[in-house]
């Protein structure tokens, strides 16, 4: 029945939702359908959805109309956080025939009758309480690495966040389905896994369907480290509160996890930390970034921050920007805040109008093409090995380095996801740099 059926994807927010994706399309698959790119003509249409921030809810509708544009007559699905958290919203958009929330989506197949399209959108949205199990996921098939989902939920309370609403309790895979996963990853040629969650340093929490923790997140890197075929593992976001000495030093010493480490501090005002309900204050965090570099003085550390937060003076903004300013730290990842429904911090007094938010975005951004520039000077000289990416782009092709660092040159698809040493050399005007091949050993 579904032989001739065609079905395409698109990913709205984090790497968690792009290994789901992968996933849930995987299961269409294997029930007869043809995966097509997402601006290819579909029969359906799968949106995972993002609610992080407001202009994640907004893309939604261009996408939707996108796909519309391909096949009027498309079923289009709409699944991920923004569906588990505002599922009405989502059904209310023309075109929309049917809302999955954050159990219903991995069995999307099962609430397809037929493709006639819906005058309303239908609905099958759990209360969160009820995301108490886990599903396994990992994207594959479409880049040079793998997003490998170990942990899912949050049980963290900070104040401006719905993550904890839209997935529900912190709980992990096993440690035995995370082995496999990453060993059948490894058979398929990838050369890189990147470990994903919502707060992945609470691995081991919710392992049984328990909340104690069956093994921590050193014993899964420490197993991990182990599988043959893999070429690099690297650690995405970890809260600082959870990024132990023990595991810094393993990852110094280890032959497949890289010396890159994406860390969350949100503020640099301890002020703001505890209004955000974080888990640490400032000197956690620079004793994390001074011991991470003490062990490994070669590694990229990525930074989350939030500007524009309630109660953020100009005062308690200038104490973020110098905090970050005098941390030895690589790039910025900067997020204006945005209210979100039914979190604490929307009712917080002393907001920040959007204007202001916007001027101390630009000055973060400056700050973090700064860092980078200077990290990349810091790297030229070394030899390092970089895994290409498959794309072309005007002519180059790009890939980075076990310590992130972006390189390009010029294209040639037999680079597309190989390993290569190279000497970094020059900086380029677009910021990327430049290598030539090291002498092979």
């Amino acid at each position: 029945m579904n032989a001739d059926k065609k079905v395409a994807f698109y990913t709205l927010g984090c790497k968690l939702n792009f290994s789901e994706t992968s996933t849930i399309a995987r299961n269409f698959v294997s029930e007869g359908f043809e995966r097509v790119e997402f601006d290819e003509v579909a029969d359906i249409y799968v949106i995972n959805t993002c609610s992080v921030t407001d202009n994640a809810d907004k893309r939604f509708k261009s996408i939707v109309k996108n796909a519309l544009q391909k096949n009027e007559d498309a079923f289009l699905i709409a699944v991920g956080c923004y569906a588990q958290l505002k599922p009405e919203e989502l059904a209310a958009v023309d075109g929309v025939d049917l809302v999955l929330g954050a159990t219903e989506k991995f069995n999307v197949t099962s609430y397809i009758n037929d493709l006639t399209k819906n005058n309303v959108g239908e609905i099958y949205s759990c209360e969160i309480e009820d995301a108490d199990f886990y599903v396994s996921s990992y994207s594959i098939g479409d880049r040079t690495r793998a997003f490998l989902k170990v942990q899912d939920g949050c049980d963290y309370k900070c104040t401006y966040c719905t993550i904890p609403l839209a997935r529900g309790i912190s709980r992990s895979d096993t440690l035995e389905n995370v082995l496999e996963n990453a060993r059948e990853i490894s058979t398929k040629g990838i050369k890189e896994i990147v470990l994903t969650g919502v707060n992945i340093g609470d691995y081991g929490k919710g392992e049984f369907g328990n909340k104690k923790h069956e093994h921590t997140f050193l014993e899964l890197v420490k197993e991990l480290d182990q599988i043959d075929g893999i070429h690099r593992l690297r650690i995405s976001s970890i809260e600082p509160n959870l990024l132990k000495d023990e595991t810094i030093d393993f990852v110094a010493k280890s032959n497949t996890f890289v010396p890159h480490f994406h860390i969350p501090l949100q503020s640099g005002s301890d002020e703001l930390l505890k209004k955000m309900k974080r888990r640490y204050l400032t000197d956690l965090y620079s004793n994390r970034v001074s011991k991470i570099k003490e062990t490994m003085p070669n590694a990229c550390i990525g930074v989350d921050v939030i500007v524009g937060f309630p109660g953020e003076t100009e005062e308690l903004f200038l104490e973020t920007y110098n905090f970050l300013n005098q941390l030895d730290i690589s790039y910025l990842h900067v997020f204006s805040y945005s209210e979100r429904p039914n979190t604490a911090a929307a009712s917080f007094e002393g907001v920040v109008p959007k204007k202001i938010r916007a001027k101390r975005s630009k000055m973060l951004r400056g700050l973090s093409a700064k860092m980078r520039r200077a990290f990349y000077e810091t790297q030229l000289g070394n030899t390092l090995t970089v895994l290409f990416e498959s794309e072309n782009k005007d002519g180059y092709i790009h890939g980075f380095t076990e310590n992130y660092v972006k390189v390009k040159h010029p294209w040639n698809p037999e680079f597309v996801n190989t390993l290569h040493k190279v000497t970094l050399t020059t900086i380029d005007e677009d910021g990327l740099v430049r290598f030539h091949f090291a002498e092979e050993d």
